[in-house]
């Protein structure tokens, strides 16, 4: 990382940045019981992460496409309206952002979060105005494969420098989106993913302990010797 301009650092969203786990669980449980359906599984935080028919093909145990597509856009009216706003910012979000965005670096998000609720919710906790960019899957047409084709997206859209970058995240898709684009990792571990994230990158106990995190590492990097 070039310690000679600011880093552009590359947020995902659910688990790292926000809880929103409560809006979501509950959204899921309102749809299936209104469906006539039990969850084949406990509706627990561990669920959040994966794209939305995969989650409610877990929870509902149905594989019918047409069947979960009606469920897919039931929980879009119900979280879209209602279940959004019980999504609460983890402990020191704001105050790191800001001093991330006073460094002058460059903050996007990168989710597989769709880009309606994603913005309902980040202008409702106030955060938006700290991104120069929000992403999601969704936001293109078909849908981005994996978070890994969108952070390929957006380092392209962006103009970022990978080996002056990093991704911030709490799953093991975070970490690979990481690697595929040559991006130091840093592991959110309060996440809802962390048992899936294999050893390697650096470890994020505490989101207000990220400011100083990246100081490190631009340090670090500063101090290593040139390559040829």
């Amino acid at each position: 990382m070039n310690a000679r301009m600011p880093c552009d650092i590359l947020f995902d969203l659910d688990g790292t940045l926000i809880d929103s786990s409560p809006g979501i669980l509950a959204s899921f449980g309102r749809v299936l019981a209104a469906h006539g359906l039990k969850p084949a599984v406990p509706l627990e935080a561990s669920l959040i992460g994966p794209p939305l028919g995969d989650t409610l093909r877990r929870i509902s145990g149905i594989d019918n496409p047409d069947e979960l597509d009606r469920l897919v856009e039931a929980f879009k009216r119900d979280y879209d309206s209602e279940g959004y706003r019980a999504t609460t910012a983890f402990p020191g979000v704001a105050e790191g952002l800001a001093q991330l965005a006073e460094r002058s670096a460059r903050l996007f998000i990168v989710t597989n979060k769709r880009l309606v609720p994603t913005r309902l919710i980040l202008e409702a906790l106030g955060l938006a105005r700290y991104f120069s960019g929000i992403h999601s899957r969704d936001e293109t047409a078909p849908m981005a494969i994996s978070k890994s084709a969108v952070t390929r997206r957006v380092i392209a859209q962006h103009a970022i420098d990978p080996g002056n970058a990093c991704f911030v995240g709490d799953s093991g898709e975070d970490a690979n989106a990481a690697a595929e684009n040559s991006l130091a990792f840093i592991h959110a571990c309060y996440g809802y993913g962390a048992a899936g994230v294999v050893a390697g990158g650096l470890r994020l106990d505490r989101f207000e302990d990220l400011p100083v995190l990246i100081a490190g590492l631009e340090s670090r990097e500063a101090a290593s010797p040139a390559r040829p």
